[in-house]
């Protein structure tokens, strides 16, 4: 997903000190997510709420989490955000542990509840995690939070000694007076703290002070995801449940014609059969039986208007589509004049196919319908949405719906989706026990919501020193965000589909830059950087043409350019440093060598890559080594930084590489890991990370490495065969007779 709502709020607006059951609350406001609706309610009642299960709603009193501390001096954070292996459940409870003095070890988290009121992000508006704004959303307030409780705390141990609370200080989980040498652990300051109001001011720490942040740090989630007590939304088990496998209509649009109900209900261990227009699902004791029922039920279907579709006749559709003008996204001076008039004029069309998210937890929902309460287990990016469509199916009101989010097994934006929890609620309503629904690896990848195919126009100019006069880029793609937020998408413009492209960096005096919109017959979904993914890769390899028409180093080229950017040539000045791009690359009689590079700002992040590849004698091209230089502001924790990065290669590249879902007869193409493939342990890079320290407010870092990649590689392999790549993926067979 797209930063929509612009930066970082900079301040918390609201805090109260409450006390409930022991514990000392702090509830605050992240700025920009009151939703409306009542905001006040008694002290007394919210922290009775609180105290009593943080898992429902406090009407009138609307914080964006909780922190307690209670009488053992345990600290914990409702953590408003999902883990899905981004680290989120590490760097953001390093953000209240450094203000409020304590070792992380004393935070522990608990997963906040589906309420978009309480817990929405201030960048999005809303309760999701992506966009890469998990710590840009939080930097300031969870901070200031922190900074709140520790003074608060403070003053009552002034108050205990009759001491000035400028002559105390925070450490380690105690306050100190250094002149006595008298000392409290907060477990003893809990009760007297409650009774304090907060102060209206609350400085925060200088980098320079930081004892967390910045710091390397390992991972909390760690250990239970290697022991095995960690549960992620495929793991959730009830008494008395069923499990369950469905198939859905092969082709968009479908309907579920027929059945062998009586076959599937002989297969041992099945126990009922459930269906809607299109899809079906067989209930079984365990996933072994509910499979072999699915198959002898043997389900045929309508395939409706779309059972000719094809990639062939969408991409024909929207090469028609790009011929046209679009919305104008940005238009600095008069680019496509200056074009015209140039005697030195290039132009290139670039495609990006359909892409499955293919994340190794399978999509699945556990679901219990009964009269007046419906509650969902699963694992998912939008917790609060999950309730709605619940409550919209099931007709129940919305608090009489509870989703249990868990661990995520990937979700890279196919998790932002809810798909999968509409079906398994629509299933569930069927039956009186819990039901759990699991999507086989082909179910999952050939009724996935997509990333849209992308068709993109370029044209640019070169002056007397081969440097671009002017620059024009239109993109051809369907609108995520018309469907998913329809607020942001205005006057024809889907500011997602051209992240990348209209803020192109590059010192280009004369640039235009338009949207088109293209739909084909199905959603399309965000894909861990969308825009960005799609368009940096236009973007830095279609600059790289025009570096080779100018004959100029492709790094030289850029720094040209990057005069006025001073951070994001850093990062390409030190990426090309460690990557020894002026040393000559080894050459070898079987494999051809080379290296390519991309520089990016995307997600508040600057960033730029070199990658060095070999293309083999048959044409296939083997990642050997990726070089990455970034400036993402303020660090929290650099060990997931790092992993990040690495994460965002393997996907990006995988991508680049060998990935599309392509259509025939309206039905996917691609099924399992053999013909949509991810990159194995044994292809993995050497990637090596450097960060340019920094205080600036953070930057986003889930995405960016993925966006990096794949024109790093591509154009490496026009450095290693001459040979352009301008559709995605990599064809290994144009890359033989190269």
């Amino acid at each position: 997903m797209k930063d929509m709502k612009g930066s970082a709020p900079r301040s918390a607006t609201r805090r109260q000190v409450l006390q409930a059951g022991g514990a000392f609350v702090l509830a605050f406001t992240i700025p920009g997510c009151d939703r409306g609706g009542p905001r006040e309610r008694s002290a007394e009642s919210a922290a009775g709420a609180a105290s009593a299960d943080v898992t429902r709603e406090a009407p009138g009193l609307n914080p964006n989490a909780f922190i307690r501390i209670d009488r053992s001096g345990s600290v914990t954070l409702v953590m408003h955000k999902v883990e899905m292996g981004q680290g989120t459940f590490t760097s953001i409870p390093m953000l209240i542990a450094e203000e409020l003095e304590v070792d992380l070890s004393r935070v522990k988290l608990e997963q906040a509840p589906a309420n978009d009121d309480l817990y929405a992000d201030p960048i999005l508006g809303g309760q999701i995690t992506g966009a890469s704004t998990s710590v840009r959303g939080a930097w300031e307030p969870l901070r200031r939070a922190g900074a709140a409780a520790r003074m608060v705390l403070i003053e009552a141990a002034a108050q205990e000694w009759g001491v000035d609370a400028n002559s105390c200080v925070a450490r380690n989980g105690t306050v100190t007076h250094p002149e006595t040498n008298r000392t409290l652990d907060y477990s003893q300051l809990v009760d007297a703290a409650a009774k304090l109001s907060p102060p209206s001011i609350v400085p925060l720490k200088e980098p320079a002070d930081f004892k967390l942040i910045g710091k390397a740090h390992k991972r909390l989630d760690s250990p239970a995801k290697v022991n095995g007590s960690a549960k992620f939304g495929i793991d959730a088990r009830l008494p008395g449940m069923r499990i369950a496998t469905v198939a859905a209509s092969p082709v968009p649009g479908g309907k579920l014609k027929s059945t062998e109900d009586a076959k599937a209900l002989g297969v041992k261990g099945v126990y009922q059969v459930l269906k809607l227009d299109d899809a079906v699902a067989v209930v079984a004791d365990h996933m072994w039986s509910a499979r072999q029922g699915l198959a002898a039920l043997a389900p045929t279907w309508s395939d409706g208007p779309h059972a000719k579709l094809t990639t062939a006749a969408i991409v024909a559709e929207m090469a028609v589509a790009s011929s046209k003008e679009g919305v104008v996204a940005r238009d600095d001076g008069d680019a496509r004049q200056t074009i015209t008039d140039s005697g030195r004029k290039l132009e290139a069309i670039y495609q990006m196919p359909f892409l499955a998210h293919a994340t190794m937890e399978p999509m699945n929902c556990t679901v219990h319908v009964r009269s007046d309460a419906c509650e969902i287990w699963c694992g998912t990016q939008v917790p609060a949405i999950a309730q709605s469509i619940a409550a919209k199916i099931t007709g129940l009101p919305l608090e009489k719906v509870q989703v249990h989010n868990h661990y995520i097994g990937g979700g890279f934006g196919r998790r932002l989706e809810v798909d999968y929890v509409a079906q398994a609620v629509a299933f569930a309503k069927q039956m009186k026990e819990p039901l759990k629904v699991v999507w086989t690896r082909e179910e999952d990848i050939q009724h996935g919501v997509f990333r849209p195919y992308y068709y993109d126009r370029l044209a640019a100019s070169l002056d007397e020193n081969g440097m671009p006069s002017a620059w024009t880029h239109r993109v051809t793609g369907s609108s995520i965000t018309a469907r998913y937020a329809p607020d942001w998408f205005k006057d024809g413009l889907d500011p997602d589909a051209v992240e990348g492209a209209r803020d192109l960096k590059y010192g280009i005096p004369n640039i235009r830059v338009e949207y088109v919109r293209h739909e084909p017959p199905f959603a399309t979904a965000y894909w861990r950087g969308v825009g960005a993914t799609h368009n940096v890769w236009v973007v830095e390899s279609f600059l790289d043409e025009l570096a080779t028409a100018a004959k100029k180093d492709p790094v030289e080229y850029r720094r040209a350019l990057l005069a006025d950017v001073p951070r994001l040539r850093a990062v390409l000045e030190l990426a090309a440093l460690k990557a020894g791009w002026a040393e000559p690359l080894r050459s070898s009689s079987e494999r051809r060598f080379g290296r390519g590079v991309s520089a990016q700002f995307v997600f508040g992040t600057y960033m730029a890559q070199i990658a060095e590849v070999s293309v083999g004698k048959e044409g296939d091209v083997r990642l050997e080594r990726v070089v990455c230089a970034l400036d993402c502001g303020q660090v929290v924790n650099p060990d997931t930084i790092v992993a990040q990065i690495e994460s965002g290669v393997v996907f990006g590249a995988s991508a680049a590489l060998w990935n599309e879902i392509t259509f025939d007869r309206g039905r996917v193409q691609q099924s399992n890991f053999f013909d949509y493939r991810i990159m194995r342990i044994n292809e993995m890079p050497r990637v090596e990370v450097h960060i340019i320290p920094s205080t600036a407010s953070p930057g986003g870092i889930g995405e960016p490495g993925c966006s990096a990649i794949a024109p790093a590689i591509t154009n490496a392999v026009f450095a290693a065969t001459g040979k352009r790549i301008r559709k995605l993926p990599i064809n290994a067979e144009e890359l033989r007779s190269a």
